[in-house]
């Protein structure tokens, strides 16, 4: 179901989001080896790990929130056509969360396209799952197509996103939950706020 965007408030999108993760983290993802929330879990936990800024952990760990909050459902193996739930995530956050966070939401599928398009030895290691919605999403991107996503001024936090993204697939690793890295995403939410006024 989608969600009613116009009761979600700076002071309750955090809660909304965990409450998320606590009702559907366990829904498959894709065919892959952990289910959601395990994914987004192990991007923004490996980010973590690995000293990254806050824009790039909390983008990590809402990079596929559109899978939840669109009303077309998960992607699965059988699809024929693309859901674009990274429009749907990117709908959700864009009120509450700086541009930076958003973007790499919005164009982590994207960003997938130009990898492909732009590192052969990407194309190589994507599962098959990933395979599949590539294919959905257009392929890799075209030479108009890469040199306009250039541009893009978060295009680093997008691409790092993107290889979180593709790391947080591993069915042995441990995470915190959500509410570890609510602290954070409110502190993003408020630097947003504080920015608009």
């Amino acid at each position: 179901m989608k969600p009613d965007l116009e009761t979600l408030s700076p002071e309750t999108i955090v809660a909304f989001i965990g409450s998320i993760f606590d009702r559907r983290g366990e829904e498959e993802y894709l065919g892959e080896p952990v289910n959601m929330g395990q994914h987004m879990l192990q991007g923004a936990t490996m980010a973590e790990q690995n000293g990254q800024p806050d824009e790039i952990i909390v983008g990590a760990l809402l990079h596929d929130i559109g899978h939840f909050t669109s009303e077309f459902g998960t992607f699965s193996m059988d699809d024929t056509e693309d859901r674009h739930h990274e429009d749907a995530g990117a709908a959700v956050l864009e009120r509450f969360f700086p541009s930076v966070i958003t973007d790499c939401v919005r164009y982590h599928v994207a960003a997938k396209r130009y990898l492909c398009a732009t590192h052969p030895a990407y194309f190589a290691r994507l599962s098959e799952a990933s395979l599949h919605s590539l294919k959905l999403q257009g392929g890799p991107m075209s030479e108009e197509e890469v040199d306009l996503f250039e541009q893009n001024p978060n295009l680093k936090e997008i691409i790092a996103v993107r290889y979180l993204d593709d790391a947080g697939k591993r069915p042995d690793m441990v995470t915190p939950d959500f509410w570890h890295f609510a602290p954070m995403v409110q502190r993003m939410v408020d630097q947003h706020l504080a920015s608009q006024n």
